[in-house]
């Protein structure tokens, strides 16, 4: 944590699979831009949502209560959904403005290609049910419906995508396709040209998601020629 200054603060959520260094670069940005940032860890693999929301809530109010004003939040893939059970759950009064990179609202590919291996369970742990593009109704409950800003950042490049292609015969960013990162009420939505792995570090990631917290919205006007038209389709 960082000394309060007059913008805000914010906390950032790595995704599964990840450790906070991840979000790094994302929360450098936030501290230049003048916001006190929180990146904490959370056993994403190895805990259930219930216990990773359990754990995580004692430590957001202390932070919160630090905190003049709302606090924000930028999520990253699983990270996108913890903040949405812990809303449900706890719907903490300080909470302002959610960017959400790659969330996966309505799962991944990849999970169903490692339950039919049989290798769910050794490579995500209890996150396996929450990534499923079938996810079960018990879970959608605990993620609930959102009541607060989230700006939704999706992205159209793939490291693999002679794999991918097959797995999502769609726009996507390698590990979860365009069309399941949109959420019912979503305040706004922005399609980029990058990775799921690389939104956290990538610049015009960072520079919008800056520019949705401080706004409430994309800024497709200041997006180069490319990306300007993936946005506008989205």
């Amino acid at each position: 944590m960082t000394a309060t200054p007059p913008r805000g603060s914010v906390i950032l959520l790595h995704g599964i699979w990840a450790l906070p260094v991840m979000m790094a670069p994302m929360a450098w940005a936030l501290r230049r831009r003048g916001y006190r940032t929180f990146n904490p860890m959370y056993r994403s693999r190895a805990h259930s949502l219930d216990r990773i929301v359990a754990a995580l809530h004692p430590r957001f109010e202390r932070f919160a209560a630090a905190s003049p004003g709302p606090v924000h939040f930028v999520t990253h893939s699983m990270g996108s959904l913890v903040l949405r059970a812990y809303v449900t759950r706890h719907r903490p009064p300080w909470i302002g403005r959610a960017v959400m990179l790659g969330p996966p609202h309505a799962g991944s590919p990849w999970v169903d290609l490692a339950r039919g291996l049989r290798v769910s369970g050794l490579c995500l742990g209890p996150s396996a049910d929450l990534l499923d593009c079938r996810r079960n109704a018990v879970l959608e409950r605990a993620l609930g419906a959102i009541d607060f800003p989230v700006g939704i950042i999706a992205g159209t490049q793939s490291i693999l995508p002679f794999v991918t292609s097959r797995l999502m015969r769609e726009p996507n960013d390698g590990k979860v396709a365009v069309s399941a990162t949109h959420l019912a009420g979503q305040s706004d939505h922005i399609v980029l040209p990058v990775g799921h792995s690389a939104m956290p570090h990538d610049r015009e990631t960072i520079r919008q998601a800056l520019v949705f917290l401080e706004t409430e919205r994309f800024d497709r006007a200041g997006a180069d020629n490319d990306q300007r038209a993936i946005a506008n389709r989205a």
